[in-house]
Formats: structure tokens, sequence, C-alpha cells
């Protein structure tokens, strides 16, 4: 996805957002149970196979080339939030094993029960079972990393990606995700939270719009890659 645009011209804000799935600490029915938590490089792998899921879905595949051994050498140089920082979306259907590990001072896992009306058959439950932690199945992301409005003075975050996958969407969970964002760039007194959206993804626009974003349809994406890129090795 492409980098962020220049900073739009102050609007009113929205009206703040409720940020969750309908949830509740009792389960009743089909629960299931969800968790955000920051991304290791232990979770390379699966991030992987997100993100080529995801250049499917928005049909990509031809721009995807981003190896295993590429994320885990680029994505974890930095603390998380000073740079870029993965939020892993897990779910199970009994509730998930504590473990410290996961716990640090930068961030504490989210968990949630969303119950269903309907038991969630998941195809592809084994190759995103994560053995690290227990029985959970990994079932999307977010990436995003900090940028900076000169208008307002302030950092804030982009979202490069937002993913859920096939079977858990249209359950909360991608809401989910974007709230754990926005929800740590308000602790951090950062300014907004923004990304792209593909035009031909009206899902994706309405569920954005009742988040309490503005869509701006006035601001294109400008990007210089490969070998426009490389022509500039000795510009200067």
């Amino acid at each position: 996805m492409a980098a962020a645009a220049p900073p739009p011209p102050p609007t009113p804000a929205p009206s703040a957002p409720t940020g969750l799935p309908d949830s509740d600490s009792t389960p009743v029915g089909h629960p299931l149970f969800s968790r955000i938590r920051l991304a290791t490089p232990l979770d390379v792998p699966h991030i992987q196979k997100l993100i080529h899921q995801m250049a499917i879905f928005e049909k990509l595949t031809h721009l995807f080339t981003a190896t295993e051994s590429e994320l885990a050498s680029t994505l974890f140089k930095s603390p998380p939030f000073h740079s870029f920082t993965i939020f892993l979306l897990e779910v199970s259907s009994r509730p998930f094993e504590k473990d410290s590990n996961l716990h640090s001072q930068n961030f504490t896992p989210v968990e949630r029960i969303i119950n269903l009306d309907h038991s969630l058959i998941d195809p592809e439950a084994e190759t995103f079972r994560n053995g690290i932690n227990g029985d959970a199945v990994v079932a999307g992301f977010v990436l995003f990393f900090p940028n900076y409005s000169t208008f307002l003075g302030k950092p804030g975050f982009y979202v490069e990606d937002l993913f859920v996958r096939e079977c858990y969407r249209r359950k909360g969970l991608g809401k989910m995700l974007l709230s754990a964002v926005a929800s740590q760039a308000v602790k951090m007194g950062y300014g907004r939270v923004e990304w792209v959206v593909l035009d031909w993804n009206v899902n994706a626009i309405k569920f954005y719009e009742e988040m309490g974003a503005n869509v701006l349809p006035e601001w294109r994406i400008c990007r210089i890659t490969g070998p426009a890129l490389d022509a500039y090795r000795d510009a200067i």
C-alpha cells in the first residue's frame, strides 16, 4: 500500500465510534475468543501468509515479492510504536492460556469474547494455528508506523495494511484491530490515524466511514518504485 497523503484541510471531528465489536465477558452460544497482541519475529511465517492472502484479495499478486527472511530482517529493528509495528489477531474456541511473555511495558494484549449464532468453520485452521500460544489461530493483522502532520504539529500513525482472513470477516474483528491502533494513538498523544483504501472496495469504504473516518477523494497517491526509483541512485 502507498505512502500517506499530505494532510487535508481541517475538518470537524466526527463523533466517537464505539470502537469494539459487540461482546460480553460471558460466553454464550458459540463464543469466539479473540486477542490482539504485539507480533514478534516468531510470527513472521504467519504474517507472510497473511500478506500473500491480502495480495490475492486486492488483485495485486503481481506486486507481491516479500519473503519471510526479508520481513524478519526489516520489521523488528525498533521498539514497538517507534517504527513498523504489527498487531496480530488471534482467535480460539476456548479461553486463551495466560502467557506473561505476551505482556510488555509497550502493550497489554486486548481480549474479547464474540458470541456467534453459529459455529465457525476455518478451513485453514491448521495452516494458521499458532503453536507458540496454545490453541490460538492467527486470523488477521494490522501493520502501522509513525508519520507526522505539519498542519497539526503532531505525529500520527499510518496504517499500511489491515487484513482479516475471509472466514472471520463481518464479525467485528477488523473494527477491533483498527480500534486498537486508534486507541494507541490517543494514548500517545498523536493527532490522527490514516490509511488508503482501494476505490472498488465499497464494503471497506462503508466500514471505515462507519468508524468515523473521512474518505478524501480529492487526494491521489504518488509512488516511485522499481526501475524508476533505481534511476535516482546517483541523482545527487
